[in-house]
């Protein structure tokens, strides 16, 4: 389909009215925070961050996305601001029958409905951009066909400029973290997500990366019955990550370990991370044997020199030398650093590498309570980002950090006990950037997608 013929391409008109009503929802949290400042008390914060998340919770839509990602960026947003974000949904109510026959039938012609032997009339799923809908081809595949809201792309687009303006309000209140990077990493990101065609390219890449370790499943998407906007997959079931909690230790072990193959291997040895830690999309099949791996909307690709400085900044903290971790973290594209704010990144670098850094089994907590668990290292980042910051944070760590975050969150509900060091150190056998670029390269080759990605 071309622009000139779409009708829901980035348009001036949808975005001003995406524009109005997001402006429309915000505009009940600015009252609250200008009263706020007028009346002020102690609560204040807490108050402003309760009517945000509020006025975020009616605009659904990628913005309402944006929030959930922005509140699992640790030292980002003040405590108050994050906790109330997290709790965000990312459910959006689905969107009736009406629709879902004008999408199909854009996408794949008049006759669409012959193509299938049952279609779902009722979405299995929705979510913020888009909904799943359950169906069944004529040689009895089950399939899902995951279906893009209308308008996205101007959406999109809206919400990334309402952004800029919520997180102005962000670095007027605190001023720590300089978020230009963030804005262009996050904004870049949505956009890709909306291109289906995109994320079946990238299902294949990860089928690849992954069939060393035949315990994931990656579902088989059917490019025949795909477009821009519609992705058909394989149906896949499995029973969810919470429900095995109380499983015995040995199955949650095994359970946690099998999650970090399936998230570092992809990252160690082809520069890629499945970039949405949600618990949902990881599915538990075989009483804890096997895992499938879900929604491939958010793959970042890196350049390979960003893992060599991973890399580097673990071994520099497993040595305990200052300037190699100085050196890392320009290697990773920080700036604006000096001696003081290498060593407010290293508090957090210590929180986050700390299961990796020791040879023994432990949780990823180490004792500490999940609800407390990094509190006390951001609070600390937090202050002495006030007195010594700003510092410029790189586009790329944005969805590895988050990500590494979302891992660390699985393992806190497993209450998993594994040796991560020796998992990490088993991860980097032959590791080089070289090899890795190379190997980045091939794959990329073979799934149609980019070579460079930056």
């Amino acid at each position: 389909m071309t622009e000139d013929r779409d009708p829901e391409r980035n348009r001036f008109s949808a975005r001003l009215m995406r524009t109005a009503q997001v402006g429309g929802n915000l505009s009940g949290a600015g009252l609250s925070f200008a009263a706020n400042r007028l009346f002020g008390g102690d609560d204040s914060q807490n108050r402003n961050a309760k009517a945000l998340a509020a006025a975020l919770g009616k605009t659904k839509g990628p913005l309402m996305k944006v929030a959930q990602i922005l509140s699992t960026i640790p030292d980002f947003l003040p405590s108050e601001y994050a906790d109330e974000l997290s709790q965000l949904q990312a459910h959006a109510p689905a969107m009736g029958w009406p629709f879902v026959k004008r999408r199909m039938r854009a996408e794949l012609g008049p006759g669409w409905q012959d193509r299938f032997a049952e279609f779902g009339k009722e979405a299995a799923h929705a979510a913020s951009l888009g909904q799943v809908h359950r169906a069944r081809l004529h040689d009895d595949r089950e399939v899902a066909c995951k279906l893009q809201y209308p308008d996205m792309s101007s959406a999109v687009e809206s919400d990334v400029a309402q952004l800029r303006n919520l997180l102005g309000l962000f670095k007027r209140m605190d001023g720590s973290i300089d978020a230009e990077e963030i804005i262009e990493e996050i904004g870049d990101r949505l956009r890709e997500e909306l291109d289906y065609e995109r994320e079946r390219k990238a299902m294949s890449l990860y089928r690849e990366m992954l069939e060393p370790k035949d315990f994931v499943h990656i579902p088989e998407p059917v490019a025949e019955l795909s477009t821009d906007r519609l992705l058909t997959m394989e149906w896949v079931t499995g029973e969810r990550l919470v429900d095995y909690q109380d499983a015995s230790q040995d199955v949650r072990n095994g359970i946690a370990e099998r999650l970090f193959w399936t998230w570092w291997l992809p990252v160690n040895s082809y520069a890629v991370i499945h970039g949405d830690p949600h618990l949902g999309n990881y599915q538990v099949r075989d009483g804890g044997a096997g895992l499938n791996l879900l929604d491939f909307g958010c793959i970042r690709i890196f350049p390979p020199n960003f893992v060599g400085g991973v890399v580097d900044l673990y071994r520099a903290m497993l040595a305990e030398d200052f300037d190699a971790t100085y050196a890392a973290y320009e290697k990773w594209g920080f700036r604006n650093l000096n001696k003081d704010l290498v060593e407010i990144l290293n508090i957090w670098a210590g929180f986050i590498y700390g299961p990796l850094l020791e040879d023994r089994v432990r949780t990823v907590a180490d004792g500490v309570a999940p609800g407390e668990y990094g509190r006390k290292q951001a609070f600390e980042v937090r202050k002495r980002l006030k007195e010594k910051g700003p510092v410029r944070i790189p586009r790329e760590f944005v969805f590895l950090d988050r990500a590494a975050i979302g891992l660390g969150a699985a393992y806190l509900r497993l209450g998993a006990e594994l040796n991560f060091h020796r998992l990490f150190e088993e991860s980097l056998e032959g590791f080089s950037e070289a090899a890795v670029a190379d190997r980045q390269r091939q794959a990329l080759q073979r799934a149609g997608l980019a070579e460079v990605e930056a």
